[in-house]
């Protein structure tokens, strides 16, 4: 348990302006810890001079922010796991400090995309070859894995002197484990999906052969099951408001994500709870049953001859819908018990101010 004391302070760290899972989990945090734990705690945004840090879609937490951190050691400091967020944690010295590991992949990426024209070559035959031709020629996201993969362990040395570590995933805390760091403590502290999906009621009866997919995860092996599978309607989940992405998904029997799952990902989540089967990869967080608990059957390695089962498996769940839902049934119901989990995970962290 990390010790408080009447007058201790929690800064979040977070960017400013910014509407996805990751920033949408910090806030959640520091509403909890206020409204739970009755710790005082307040959002710290970056860049500082951004006028409206808040993003509309937070408001409704109501987190009060600071311009400035008191670098006391009753004090806490947590950050995500992004480059540019330890970078400003790395300024204090006497402050306590956390790294939440809301993801493992994308610490990496993160370091490899502080470099502006990284793979610009690569994009822009992308770029072009997507209006021409509609497809893509690189796969990005797999050569940055390929950037990734080579980056010395050594990195990680720098944070060894940082004392506690939270984990989203059971996927990070294996990675923090496997990279031996010495005298750190290791929490598991997951999230819950926002309440607009948890409340959502969805008809089944109402569902109709269609795949949803976010082009922003594994686009490359995507476009080549959408390629040999012309004849299935696929929706992307882009340029949509949260009430679209939920409307879309309700009426989808099926999601498929053949991204690199870098945390515990929330849209396949968010398409379980809304009645949809899921098929995703093997890569990250989506290789343990622990972050990704649906049957190994729905789970394929994104290569080229697994295309045709992967296809099979889609038609499978169409033409047997009401079965195949039922094999979600434990993965929803994780999902439903997820908002009391976090309470509970953060209460073993921190206990209550004395």
């Amino acid at each position: 348990m990390i010790e408080l004391y009447r007058d201790s302070k929690v800064y979040i760290v977070a960017p400013a302006g910014v509407a996805t899972g990751g920033p949408e989990l910090l806030h959640q945090l520091c509403f909890h810890l206020r409204e739970d734990l009755g710790i005082e705690s307040y959002m710290y945004y970056y860049p500082i001079y951004k006028l409206n840090p808040v993003h509309e879609n937070y408001i409704k937490y109501q987190n009060p922010y600071v311009k400035k951190i008191v670098d006391d050691r009753r004090n806490i400091i947590i950050t995500p796991e992004i480059f540019s967020s330890i970078m400003i944690m790395n300024k204090y010295r006497n402050i306590r400090k956390v790294i939440w590991w809301l993801s493992v992949d994308n610490f990496y990426l993160s370091m490899i995309s502080e470099h502006k024209f990284n793979y610009f070559f690569e994009k822009t035959v992308n770029y072009l070859s997507k209006i021409f031709f509609d497809k893509v020629i690189y796969d990005i996201e797999k050569l940055m894995y390929i950037k990734f993969g080579k980056m010395n362990s050594s990195v990680l040395k720098t944070f060894e002197d940082i004392p506690y570590h939270f984990v989203q995933s059971h996927y990070a805390y294996v990675f923090l484990k496997n990279s031996n760091f010495q005298n750190v403590k290791i929490y598991f502290l997951s999230d819950y999906l926002n309440i607009d999906f948890l409340k959502t009621k969805t008809d089944i009866s109402k569902k109709e052969n269609i795949v949803a997919y976010n082009p922003k995860k594994g686009y490359y092996f995507t476009q080549n099951i959408k390629i040999v599978a012309s004849d299935i309607n696929f929706i992307p989940l882009e340029n949509m408001k949260r009430e679209e992405v939920i409307e879309t998904l309700q009426k989808a029997k099926l999601y498929i994500d053949f991204g690199t799952h870098p945390g515990k990902d929330r849209i396949p989540r968010e398409a379980a709870i809304l009645g949809c089967c899921v098929i995703t990869g093997k890569r990250g967080s989506a290789a343990y049953f622990e972050d990704v608990p649906i049957p190994d059957e729905y789970k394929f390695e994104d290569k080229e001859e697994n295309i045709p089962r992967i296809i099979e498996k889609i038609k499978d769940c169409f033409e047997n819908f009401e079965e195949r839902y039922k094999d979600f049934d434990y993965y929803r119901q994780v999902i439903k018990n997820e908002p009391q989990k976090f309470i509970e995970d953060m209460k073993k962290i921190f206990g209550n101010v004395p």
